[in-house]
């Protein structure tokens, strides 16, 4: 029997002098997810953390591996064997150095980039999953790498952050239900929300309705209302 779920992995290290670090945004994600949408409690196993609930008309396991990033594909493996998932059904949350702070995409497949945690899931289930990839910023300097991801976000970092756990929280129903477009508008109305003065969330939303997915994790800006008069508008016609 096939199960009609989703699994929702986030990437990360366990333990509480990881909480924090770069690294771990994946485990942000999901615990983000899991308080918003009143999924249940935490609870060991498959070499992990999982919490199940629902996203719209989706079932949904939440998973965060307790193996270190490195191993992070066993316990993604056992929990899709589990549950007699295919890898198609698998969406895994994870830090990208060579994306800037702020930035999001949503990749379905490909390579892993020499991400650890991405490596290892590959090599127990194969390429063919999707993974959100949550920018995080480079170094400047490979060498610096391992240092940069395993430290935490530094203070001036919390704001845009915040704010993009909210915006995948919001989202999360689109991306169980495939609709990557309408996830990434969530993701772009907390992080560039729409002024005031240039239209309001139900606007942007609807533009994402008709079809118009947003670049990354941007809102399409409007043209300021013309506050000119008849005769001014006029005379610079004629400049």
């Amino acid at each position: 029997m096939r199960y009609a779920m989703k699994l929702l992995a986030g990437l990360g290290n366990p333990g509480g002098k990881y909480a924090r670090n770069r690294h771990n945004v994946g485990f942000m994600a999901v615990d983000r997810i899991a308080g918003d949408h009143g999924f249940g409690p935490w609870r060991s196993k498959f070499q992990g953390e999982i919490s199940e609930g629902r996203l719209g008309s989706h079932k949904v396991l939440l998973l965060k591996p307790m193996t270190f990033m490195n191993k992070s594909g066993q316990s993604i493996g056992e929990a899709l064997r589990f549950y007699k998932l295919e890898p198609t059904d698998l969406i895994v949350f994870h830090d990208e150095i060579d994306l800037a702070p702020g930035r999001i995409r949503v990749k379905d497949g490909g390579g892993h980039a020499g991400h650890n945690g991405l490596r290892s899931v590959h090599q127990h289930i194969g390429p063919h999953y999707s993974r959100v990839r949550i920018g995080v910023g480079h170094p400047g300097h490979k060498d610096r790498v391992p240092g940069y991801v395993l430290s935490d976000f530094a203070k001036a970092d919390q704001d845009w952050l915040d704010d993009m756990l909210r915006g995948i929280s919001d989202g999360a129903p689109h991306l169980a239900a495939g609709d990557n477009a309408r996830f990434l508008n969530a993701v772009g109305l907390r992080v560039a929300p729409a002024r005031k003065s240039t239209g309001t969330r139900k606007d942007a939303a609807v533009k994402a309705d008709a079809g118009a997915a947003p670049e990354d994790n941007a809102t399409t800006p409007q043209a300021e209302p013309d506050s000119r008069s008849t005769l001014q508008r006029l005379v610079d016609r004629f400049r």
